[in-house]
């Protein structure tokens, strides 16, 4: 999950940097990064990675006891074998869930961006020196 913030916060961090020395185009770069840690630990802590990862290792490990069984196992659960089919249920349910990952990949909305004032866009406007472009040709 994304952690999302205001936009009165944003402004208000924005703010302090800009007094703190920092140009608008400072400001901008360090949101941009925070914002891309941000997502890449959404993206890690995912619980569709966590919860079917889980279900493939103990599926492995329940299937390989079910195929191991020995003829007294298999009597007491009435002649079925019930660690096979379980671990088989569940690798298919972790497999299912790492395919959803892999398939519908979280989403991520990034807020936009608040517009820069003409005040701070400097004296040759929004594409000037502040963004590193080249000034507009009217």
């Amino acid at each position: 999950m994304s952690e999302q913030y205001e936009p009165d916060e944003r402004a208000k961090a924005a703010e302090r940097l800009r007094h703190a020395g920092y140009s608008e185009a400072d400001v901008q770069r360090e949101v941009t990064e925070l914002e891309q840690k941000s997502a890449t630990a959404a993206r890690i802590f995912d619980l569709r990675r966590i919860i079917g990862g889980l279900f493939v290792v103990y599926g492995v490990i329940v299937t390989i006891a079910g195929l191991t069984d020995g003829d007294a196992a298999i009597d007491k659960a009435q002649g079925i074998n019930i660690n096979l089919w379980t671990g088989l249920g569940m690798l298919l349910l972790g497999i299912f869930f790492l395919a959803w990952l892999k398939l519908r990949p979280m989403a991520h909305p990034t807020p936009p961006l608040p517009p820069v004032p003409p005040e701070a866009a400097g004296p040759a406007g929004p594409a000037g020196p502040a963004t590193g472009e080249p000034p507009r040709a009217e």
